[in-house]
């Protein structure tokens, strides 16, 4: 857990592999560098509704070794074409502090975007605000303590800080690769993080929940126990398609959509659409010889993206490029061009809602 110096930044840095190899087998559920040369031979796409505006509900912002991803690399993702009105950074286990207390050293993440946002706000750097929301991470497993963490976080993130991503995200196969500070099944219903849960909502912050299609349970039971909290699930509710699942898409997407049918049900939960590349694994982006076109990518996660706005509706769902993880396998104006064709069917309200309107009220933003 986070309370162990180092740990959550070693695990996520096992998460990262080098660079991109054909030869070998797909990681899926770990993180790549980019390939540059791979990307390029996508081909050129007009860019789809361009002065729909869009709210990125879920980025990062790191410098890993060997991929940074910072500003500029996320000012020329930004750059693409579609209109980025504004951004929501979510917690990556980037620039925590080096010293102090290991509960608080996540704070500095919240600082380091808190400045970011300054350098958007200048107007210098384009029109796009850049993390106008801010998720970052404290341990909710330290119950009651949590608070002290989470008031740093608040001063620190100079009126962006908008709540925590705590993920959940955890399964028995090694092959699968739990989220860093899932710490074992049960997660979400345990005591200990439920009495930092409570801290959260006093608090008045949003819960990022993220987990597989096999934990929905857990998030449905607690959203009913804390009915007043905002919770946000990330990533269409983590549909998992390689090790053990393979092979069974059928039958994950009807686990999944049971699951997704029961938490719709909660209206305390909107969702994110989009985030699938790592861990639904409908394609092979290592063994494809150009990332997919937006048509393609739309196809792959078409029944995952309709089934959220069947059940959640355009005023609980929101739109994600989990960039730059989702740049193993697709690039900006592609990704977003897909995520607008899943929204084909959509009246211009729908539209409005999805692309930005529930961002600005779920994460509280002055747009």
């Amino acid at each position: 857990m986070a309370k162990e110096d180092g740990k959550p930044a070693a695990q996520l840095a096992g998460m990262f592999q080098a660079r991109r190899d054909p030869a070998a087998p797909t990681p899926f559920g770990r993180i790549f560098v980019p390939d540059p040369a791979w990307l390029a031979k996508a081909a050129p796409e007009p860019i789809l509704e361009p002065d729909l505006a869009i709210v990125d509900t879920h980025h990062h912002l790191w410098d890993m070794p060997g991929y940074r991803y910072l500003l500029d690399e996320f000012l020329a993702d930004l750059g693409s074409g579609h209109n980025v009105v504004a951004t929501v950074f979510n917690e990556c286990h980037s620039m925590y502090r080096a010293a102090g207390p290991a509960e608080m050293r996540p704070v500095g993440e919240v600082q380091f975007c808190a400045g970011i946002a300054a350098m958007s706000d200048s107007g210098i750097y384009g029109t796009s605000r850049i993390c106008a929301g801010i998720v970052g991470f404290a341990d909710l497993t330290l119950g009651d303590r949590v608070a002290g963490v989470l008031e740093a976080e608040i001063a620190a993130g100079g009126g962006r800080f908008r709540g925590v991503r705590h993920g959940a995200a955890w399964d028995g196969d090694p092959i699968i690769g739990n989220g860093p500070v899932a710490g074992g099944p049960g997660l979400y219903r345990r005591d200990d993080f439920r009495a930092g849960m409570a801290r959260l909502v006093k608090l008045g912050r949003s819960l990022d929940a993220w987990l597989f299609h096999t934990q929905i349970a857990d998030l449905v039971d607690l959203a009913r126990a804390f009915p007043s909290a905002n919770i946000v699930l990330c990533h269409m509710g983590g549909p998992l398609g390689y090790g053990p699942y393979a092979g069974r898409k059928d039958e994950v997407f009807a686990l999944w959509k049971k699951g997704m049918t029961e938490l719709a049900t909660c209206p305390n939960v909107s969702v994110k659409l989009g985030g699938l590349t790592m861990r639904l694994a409908a394609y092979d982006y290592l063994k494809m010889a150009a990332p997919p076109t937006s048509v393609e990518l739309a196809d792959f996660w078409r029944p995952y993206a309709l089934t959220c706005l069947d059940l959640f509706g355009a005023g609980r769902c929101m739109v994600e490029s989990n960039f730059p993880v989702e740049k193993m396998g697709i690039g900006y104006a592609s990704l977003w061009n897909a995520l607008k064709r899943l929204a084909a069917g959509a009246s211009a309200e729908e539209k409005r809602a999805i692309f930005s309107a529930t961002a600005a009220r779920v994460y509280r933003l002055n747009l």
